[in-house]
């Protein structure tokens, strides 16, 4: 099948870029951060974005890809440090911890956002699918990789309990065992392996070729009555919604009370440095 020729974008994004063609939508992740970081424009604009497709009748499906090489790196640790800044300060207590959890709380919704759309999200992944970028996918109906595609819960290696959704999400998807084993080691595992376990639908030959399989399954969906499609998806997610939201909630305040430790404050000065941290358990 051939890549639908897209529309012109009704609204610029900073983020990502957003088109439309024959009832299929393509979100495509752009940075600005390299390897398509998830940035402050990240988590602002992902919302805005799938609430969007959601009320557009025109759109029956959605292809959520990555621009470049990589799928993304997952959190922009650099661009989002500031965020983290008052609630690491010394005796940081009820007020910066409060306003750490209500920024928890609005970066889990940008990516509930994806999962509640009613239109199906078909992810395309091609290299590196880091944290950040996990979680991301976690939330989408389908997902497909290509045969460089590279996968990692890596947020234990820099002092962070995942707290976007993998672990909300992905117990439904690969299993308890499997999500312990890439959560606890945040090892790196391949497109074989994550087909494997089933994170992944299929596993493709190249980035091309994962796009036009995630467009030929979107024309499918597509070409099947919206209301009903709308209907699969409200009756699929049913029974896993009340799990994911008090997994959600529940990491949002072990966050806000345990996040902040030296250890963290090591893992972040690490990547500014370029070297590998130094863990005490502090």
């Amino acid at each position: 099948m051939t890549t639908p020729e897209p529309a012109q974008p009704s609204t610029s994004w900073t983020a990502f870029t957003v088109e439309t063609a024959d009832h299929v939508a393509t979100v495509t992740l752009t940075g600005p951060g390299k390897g398509n970081a998830m940035g402050p424009d990240f988590w602002s604009e992902l919302p805005l974005i799938f609430r969007g497709l959601d009320a557009d009748p025109d759109v029956r499906a959605v292809v959520l890809a990555g621009s470049g090489r990589n799928f993304s790196y997952g959190l922009d640790l650099p661009a989002m440090a500031g965020e983290f800044g008052a609630v690491l300060a010394d005796k940081a207590q009820a007020g910066p911890r409060s306003t750490f959890h209500d920024l928890i709380l609005r970066m889990q919704s940008a990516i509930t956002a994806v999962a509640e759309c009613r239109k199906p999200v078909i992810a395309a992944v091609q290299g590196w699918c880091i944290g950040g970028g996990v979680d991301l996918i976690s939330a989408a109906d389908i997902r497909y990789a290509s045969a460089d595609a590279q996968f990692s819960v890596r947020e234990v290696k820099v002092a962070i309990v995942a707290d976007m959704g993998s672990f909300a999400r992905l117990p439904a998807i690969i299993g308890d065992g499997h999500l312990r084993e890439l959560a606890l080691t945040g090892k790196d595992v391949g497109a074989e392996y994550a087909h494997r376990i089933g994170l992944v639908n299929d596993v493709l030959p190249d980035a091309d070729a994962v796009l036009a399989r995630a467009y030929e399954t979107a024309a499918q969906i597509a070409a099947n009555p919206p209301l009903v499609v709308h209907g699969i998806k409200t009756v699929l997610d049913h029974g896993r919604r009340a799990a994911a939201d008090e997994s959600l909630r529940y990491v949002a305040a072990w966050n806000s009370a345990f996040l902040p430790s030296e250890d963290l404050t090591e893992a972040i000065t690490a990547v500014f440095e370029k070297r590998p941290p130094q863990f005490r358990g502090a």
